[in-house]
């Protein structure tokens, strides 16, 4: 593996920050990412300083100190604009399924344990030392997701670790599913209704943002979760077309080969965004262009929806034929504009009223079947003789 401490000597934010607080240790995703040699989006760090020291100590250095959420001990410093969370050490008091009463420590051994994996379960302090009290860079070389501890009890104090379990092993299970972890999750699969909508479909999305989402699916729907969280989905075929074809991982083009024109049920159940919504609509509502479209229909699509959606309706066809090159075309073909608007009626002399509306609509509908061609003195003759025959 990698030597994970190359790049934290170059990181001059996080050196700043150790010499405030020099007992402090990266933990979670951040020492499991670097010791794997993948990319670190986020530094998260931990102490055995109270959350009011660590608070004097940025302080005193002139870090701005956020409490970002003090009944867990974290606070996130600020520097330049980059944000560190800093947690005290924790143990749970006690727990409901879904959040936790907590009391600090100072034992780095007691806050590891009340993590959900062995490959977030880790530290590493300055000099490039892991701390690994459960076995994680064992698991993370052997491509093995398991629970710290027993898996009843990780997953009866937090039910999202359940999908939690499925997202990291899309990421880094190379092994066969650790046995204690999926006899866990198959007698605990129940508690996954007592987590909120946005949590489940966070997770959802994460999931499906992994390279290849299909492993961590299959045994989802084989221990009887999918059916849970995703019930829309009946098979994984469509998906598996999808990302035959070279598809990009994008959780809702995902989503949309799993469920098909089966969203509106999913997106009131799981609370999606209105801009999530809104494309899962637009993919189900568009044409399937053949691969060999000329650019006279392509300009009557463009009309009609914007080059993207028509882009992501193109991975989702039936067929087999390879639509990258109809993809590059309407990447690079102008998208057609109507050119009249209202204002174009009421200088003919008409009326403001839907008279006027019904007519510019028409008129759209026959500039389309034209292929988008007339210009706007054309559509501009046309919108009179409509407005001259109506009565």
């Amino acid at each position: 593996m990698p030597e994970p401490h190359a790049a934290i000597a170059d990181d001059k934010k996080l050196a700043r920050l150790w010499d405030v607080l020099p007992e402090a240790r990266i933990v979670g995703g951040a020492v499991r990412d670097r010791i794997a040699g993948r990319t670190v989006a986020d530094i998260d760090l931990a102490s055995p300083l109270s959350p009011e020291t660590v608070s004097r100590r940025l302080a005193a250095a002139g870090i701005r100190a956020v409490p970002t959420g003090l009944d867990h001990g974290t606070i996130t410093a600020v520097l330049d604009g980059r944000h560190f969370e800093i947690t005290t050490l924790r143990r749970d008091v006690e727990t409901d399924g879904r959040h936790a009463v907590v009391a600090f420590t100072e034992d780095w051994r007691e806050d590891a344990a009340r993590r959900d994996f062995t490959i977030n379960a880790m530290s590493m302090d300055r000099d490039g030392t892991i701390h690994d009290h459960f076995g994680g860079q064992a698991d993370l070389a052997a491509g093995i997701v398991r629970f710290v501890g027993d898996p009843a009890t990780r997953i009866r104090e937090d039910f999202l670790r359940i999908l939690r379990f499925f997202r990291f092993y899309g990421r880094y299970a190379v092994a066969p599913p650790d046995a204690a972890a999926i006899a866990a999750i198959r007698a605990l699969r129940d508690g996954l209704s007592r987590l909120s909508a946005e949590r489940v479909w966070s997770e959802i999305k994460r999931i499906l943002a992994a390279p290849d989402p299909l492993p961590a699916l299959r045994l989802m729907a084989e221990t009887g979760v999918l059916p849970l969280v995703l019930p829309e989905a009946t098979s994984l075929a469509a998906l598996e077309r999808l990302q035959a074809r070279g598809a990009p991982a994008d959780p809702l083009l995902r989503v949309a080969a799993l469920v098909g024109g089966a969203f509106p049920p999913l997106a009131r159940r799981l609370k999606l965004a209105d801009a999530e919504r809104a494309r899962l609509a637009a993919i189900a509502a568009s044409p399937d262009l053949p691969a060999d479209a000329d650019a006279a229909a392509l300009r009557r699509a463009l009309a009609e929806r914007p080059a993207a959606v028509l882009a992501d309706r193109s991975w989702l066809t039936a067929d087999d034929a390879d639509r990258t090159a109809l993809r590059e075309r309407l990447a690079s073909m102008e998208r057609p504009e109507f050119p009249l608007k209202g204002r174009d009626a009421l200088a003919l002399g008409a009326a403001a009223g839907p008279a006027v509306g019904a007519a510019l609509a028409a008129v759209r509908r026959w500039w389309i079947e034209r292929d988008c061609l007339p210009d706007d003195a054309a559509c501009r003759a046309e919108l009179a003789r409509r407005l001259i025959s109506c009565p």
